[in-house]
């Protein structure tokens, strides 16, 4: 399990495999993902998406994204997308998170339903 330091956005992982070594990687965010730290957030996924599986970004203890978070959010998803064999999840959205995919019409993109 890995932290960042810093007060506006941290994280931790946790892996697991399933019966068929398929390896799943959720990092557990917190805080807030802003323009200030949006390249951490990609820096910290790509490399998962380069190796494949499936990585899932849980948000139920984040507590804001910005226009620059969410972009960071989306250039991922394109990037998982485009490589094929690896998936990227959004799960435990807050309702204020909910709803800026919603304005934004980008829920769908992240396999979510309104």
């Amino acid at each position: 399990m890995a932290t960042t330091a810093g007060t506006a956005f941290r994280y931790e992982i946790e892996e697991s495999e399933d019966e068929n070594k398929y390896v799943t990687t959720t990092i557990k965010c917190h805080g807030k993902l802003l323009s200030e730290n949006s390249a951490e957030i990609k820096a910290l996924v790509m490399p998962l998406l380069q190796r494949g599986g499936r990585t899932v970004l849980d948000f139920s203890d984040l507590e804001h994204l910005d226009s620059s978070g969410l972009g960071a959010l989306v250039g991922l998803k394109i990037s998982a997308i485009n490589r094929g064999a690896c998936v990227l999840e959004l799960v435990n959205l807050t309702p204020r998170i909910k709803q800026l995919l919603t304005v934004t019409n980008l829920l769908q993109l992240f396999g979510q339903k309104t």
